[in-house]
């Protein structure tokens, strides 16, 4: 997973992201200058000759500064750390896609997801999908640390573990079809806020409130209403469907005891908990799209506030 990001960071994003930088960066430095120039030709009277000297100045102090450097380097990083997670998340969303079709699973009635449980063995491409999955939220644990803290670093470090826990808790007591139903859901909307980043790292604010919009949408549908059917299915459809075990019994891969399903229960609530907290920042930045101020992350870290 880290070679992937690491190949698309410095192979694709950050080259196309610095020339597109460098390039705005120049053409606003010389339009400055000309003006400038101009300006001063216009005042001392010399049109013909204030012009020639102007223009021939013009390209000398088109030059990009080192306070503008150090900004358009951070905005490349920043860039390429987003556009990873674009590629990340819009590959897997779209074979969560091609799994979640190939299972016998309804999101708005979702009893299918009990019906016939344990649900084994299961299918090389399920494996696929939980292994990937698996790997990026444990890899995104070490990233979290490693990069500067955000205002909302527990509530990220708290999603990743609870989320890394309950894939690896489904995959060995065998709720994959659950699984499968809560990940697709939530790698949709994930597509949109990186890419809306990526857009205003760039300079393309438009673009980004558009695509930010889309994300608001597409969150406050997978997350706050499709993802309360799988949640409501899991309280109340599982006691109904199955009968509990009073202990494991791993030889026949059945794992429903009710202290399992309480803790998978819990899990999903806080899950939805920590959601309704980030929905509630995502509100204020749409305030502040809709006033005029455009989109911004209220998370940024201490580095982003300073340079900002």
């Amino acid at each position: 997973m880290a070679i992937l990001r690491d190949a698309f960071r410095l192979g694709v994003f950050e080259p196309f992201a610095r020339w597109k930088l460098s390039r705005a960066l120049r053409h606003k430095r010389q339009r400055i200058t000309n003006e400038k120039s101009q300006a001063s030709v216009n005042g001392n009277g010399h049109a013909t000759a204030g012009n020639g000297h102007a223009n021939g100045h013009a390209n000398k102090n088109a030059h990009i500064s080192p306070k503008e450097l150090r900004q358009m380097n951070r905005s490349v990083l920043r860039f390429a750390e987003q556009g990873w997670s674009v590629v990340y998340y819009t590959l897997q969303w779209s074979y969560g896609l091609y799994v979640h079709h190939s299972l016998p699973t309804r999101i708005f009635n979702p009893v299918d997801l009990w019906v016939g449980y344990p649900h084994i063995p299961l299918a090389g491409p399920l494996k696929f999908y939980y292994l990937t999955q698996t790997a990026f939220y444990m890899h995104q644990m070490l990233i979290l640390n490693a990069e500067a803290r955000r205002k909302d670093h527990v509530q990220m470090m708290t999603h990743h573990v609870i989320t890394v826990f309950l894939m690896t808790a489904s995959y060995f007591m065998n709720f994959t079809r659950v699984g499968c139903v809560i990940m697709f859901l939530m790698d949709w909307c994930d597509i949109f806020l990186p890419l809306a980043k990526m857009l205003r790292y760039i300079n393309l604010q438009t673009a980004c409130d558009v695509t930010f919009g889309c994300f608001i949408l597409t969150w406050f549908v997978t997350r706050h209403f499709l993802f309360l059917f799988v949640i409501k299915s899991t309280i109340f459809d599982v006691p109904n469907i199955l009968q509990f075990a009073p202990w494991f019994i791993p030889e026949t891969g059945f794992y429903l005891v009710k202290r399992t399903h309480y803790t998978f229960c819990a899990l999903l609530l806080v899950l939805q908990v920590l959601q309704i907290i980030w929905f509630w920042m995502i509100c204020r930045i749409a305030w502040r799209v809709l006033k005029g101020d455009g989109a911004s992350d209220d998370r940024s870290d201490e580095e982003d506030i300073k340079e900002d």
